[in-house]
């Protein structure tokens, strides 16, 4: 085989595996693993296990990995009606869809056991339940129920539980807190990307609730009671002792903040509005979780 054709099998064997690794949604995946790693530092008694944190690390990364593939095999079609989804590997028939298949269970199959084994049951369980419920409930649920958001939250919220129970070997309140705080804040951040992209939603048939609710009353009330409810949550770890007086007021202002976007869009009802609040919310996570590592209290 001469050098010109070695260079052109090899960029093709190059695209295909960015196109598999497109599967998995990487942005994701990094975002499940801060959220872990938060989980499993705030559940540490003492210094953490490095060698532990990186065996969690390891199986939730490919557990995560494998449901966001799994998920694009089963929304393949839906995919195919959006503007903002149509040039998908799958949809764009790069990858076909039984290699997609094949592919995301054999990595979420894999990062299951491997967590059920090295790292403990209770850490494999959470991490099941995390994909039953993205792959059975909330993936179908999308065309079906505006509720697809609060289920779709449950999941998305389950990390660090599972970066917790690997941390502790049990839950308990900290642990709920946790929870708590990244399903409320899911709320506000997905309806403002529904509201963003509604035209292209609804074009697929996802019933998110902007495509049902267009006159935007009943979104803007759910954005405005989420993030009422999580200025309000958010402070919950310096209260049950989890965290410190430094965490309490940064929450305590990033919560007004964000909750000051929501009301905004809830007035405006605008794109500029929801763009706005979608950057809020961005922004306000990745700093609570910073604050909480930082200010974590010592027991």
């Amino acid at each position: 085989m001469s050098t010109g054709a070695l260079e052109v099998a090899g960029e093709r064997e190059r695209r295909r595996a960015l196109d598999f690794l497109a599967l998995t949604k990487p942005r994701v995946v990094v975002m499940v693993l801060v959220t872990t790693v938060v989980g499993y530092y705030l559940g540490s008694a003492g210094a953490a296990d490095s060698l532990r944190l990186l065996h969690t690390l390891i199986g939730t990364a490919l557990a995560a990995a494998g449901t966001l593939a799994l998920n694009q095999f089963l929304e393949r079609d839906v995919d195919a009606l959006m503007e903002r989804t149509r040039l998908r590997p799958l949809p764009d028939g790069r990858i076909q869809p039984i290699e997609a298949l094949a592919f995301g269970a054999a990595i979420t199959a894999t990062g299951v056991l491997y967590l059920t084994t090295v790292v403990g049951l209770l850490c494999g369980l959470v991490t099941a339940v995390t994909v039953g419920l993205y792959l059975f409930a909330y993936t179908p649920l999308k065309l079906r129920s505006p509720l697809c958001v609060v289920v779709g939250a449950v999941p998305g919220a389950l990390p660090p539980v599972t970066g917790w129970v690997a941390a502790r070997g049990e839950l308990g309140v900290g642990a709920g807190v946790l929870f708590a705080i990244l399903f409320l804040w899911q709320l506000p951040h997905t309806l403002a990307i529904a509201r963003l992209y509604r035209e292209d939603y609804a074009r697929a048939g996802i019933r998110v609730l902007p495509v049902v609710d267009p006159e935007g009353t009943s979104t803007e009330r759910q954005i405005v009671t989420g993030c009422f409810a999580l200025l309000t949550v958010g402070m919950l770890p310096t209260l049950i002792g989890l965290t410190g007086a430094v965490y309490f007021f940064g929450a305590l202002t990033l919560g007004v903040v964000f909750l000051g976007c929501g009301m905004a869009q809830a007035v405006s009802r605008s794109v500029p509005a929801a763009r706005r609040l979608l950057f809020a919310s961005l922004l306000y996570l990745p700093t609570l979780l910073a604050l909480m590592a930082f200010d974590k209290a010592r027991f």
